[in-house]
């Protein structure tokens, strides 16, 4: 039981992905650059062909096609990433970066919410959940990670000392031995 509270308290610890995000960067504007763009303003869509990349402060989403569009009746705005694999990367406070990728990503501003679909990865600082869906409420940092079919959720978590160790370059090697 207690090892089990261990792995859940390391695990939410790693994987709270916004606890240290740049506190400004959901408060900037979302800008995107793409290769051309068409615009279906009977259905108020914009789908951008790329390569395609979204910024907004430090969170960087890099895909093939992006779709920004609104619900009908709702101000929210949605981005749907599709690539092979579109890619989300963001800088936390500690200047460590955090990034997740899969085969769609959709970001709704409003709710502040990141859903990744197909082959999902979700990355800090060498651990790492992996998916068919990954969830994250960045406002909430609450966390869903779910896999159909056989297919399971896999998390890896790194030791404590494993990002100082990194930065110091003590990484250990595998001693040589010498040929006698």
């Amino acid at each position: 039981m207690k090892l089990n509270n261990l792995i859940l308290a390391s695990m939410l610890t790693l994987i709270s992905f916004s606890s240290a995000a740049k506190v400004n960067d959901l408060m900037q504007e979302v800008k995107i650059s793409a290769a051309s763009q068409e615009a279906d303003i009977k259905n108020n869509q914009i789908i951008f062909n790329g390569p395609v990349e979204v910024t907004q402060g430090s969170i960087k989403i890099k895909a093939d096609e992006l779709r920004a569009f609104s619900k009908e009746n709702s101000t929210g705005r949605i981005l749907v990433a599709t690539g092979n694999p579109a890619t989300y990367s963001q800088v936390m406070e500690d200047g460590r970066p955090a990034s997740a990728s899969a085969k769609e990503i959709r970001y709704e501003l409003s709710t502040r919410t990141l859903t990744l679909i197909g082959d999902a990865t979700l990355e800090q600082e060498g651990s790492q959940v992996t998916g068919n869906q990954i969830r994250y409420n960045i406002e909430q940092q609450q966390l869903i990670a779910e896999s159909t079919g056989n297919d399971r959720v896999i998390t890896i978590i790194q030791p404590e000392n494993y990002q100082e160790e990194i930065d110091s370059g003590n990484e250990q090697q595998p001693e040589k031995q010498e040929k006698q």
